[in-house]
């Protein structure tokens, strides 16, 4: 593994350590408080890390994440971004299940990149916000860790102590 994919593993591995000690001790139904009116539930920010980190890894490495479970995209959309019904999401198990298998996957994507292959352009509809495969590779740890952020709150609103 060179340089750059070490560097970028390490930041997705801390990402990965974070969120998952923030939901260990949480429950189901606590993954469907909102930190605030308005603000998307931990359940539904799950489903949309999972299935934008499928989704984005896919379009610069293609085939390289195993498909999600039928059905887990359409349950992250803005429209359902809104719902409270615990019926309409998934476990904590099961994202947990499906977050490994996907990150597992863009680790493996991961080492097989050269450093040259992190300067390559991303494709034109994701190059705004993510510019190059290595800035769509990074990003994900920036994005699991801006979310978790989030996730904070809900756990002081439990009456979690902080965990970092």
């Amino acid at each position: 593994m060179g340089m750059v994919a070490n560097i970028i593993k390490q930041s997705l591995e801390m990402t990965a350590f974070c969120a998952n000690s923030y939901l260990e001790d949480l429950s189901d139904d606590d993954l469907l408080i909102r930190p605030i009116e308005g603000a998307n539930h931990i359940a539904w920010q799950l489903g949309h890390l999972i299935t934008s980190e499928h989704n984005l890894i896919n379009m610069v490495c293609p085939g390289s994440l195993p498909a999600l479970p039928t059905g887990f995209s359409e349950c992250y959309t803005r429209e359902t971004s809104e719902l409270n019904d615990g019926g309409a999401f998934h476990t904590k198990d099961e994202y947990q299940k499906v977050m490994d298998e996907q990150r597992t996957g863009t680790l493996a994507a991961l080492d097989r990149l050269s450093d040259a292959d992190f300067e390559r352009p991303a494709p034109e509809q994701i190059r705004e916000y993510s510019p190059t495969v290595g800035a769509t590779f990074a990003m994900q740890a920036t994005h699991w860790m801006m979310h978790t952020g989030q996730w904070v709150i809900v756990r002081r609103k439990l009456g979690r102590k902080p965990l970092f």
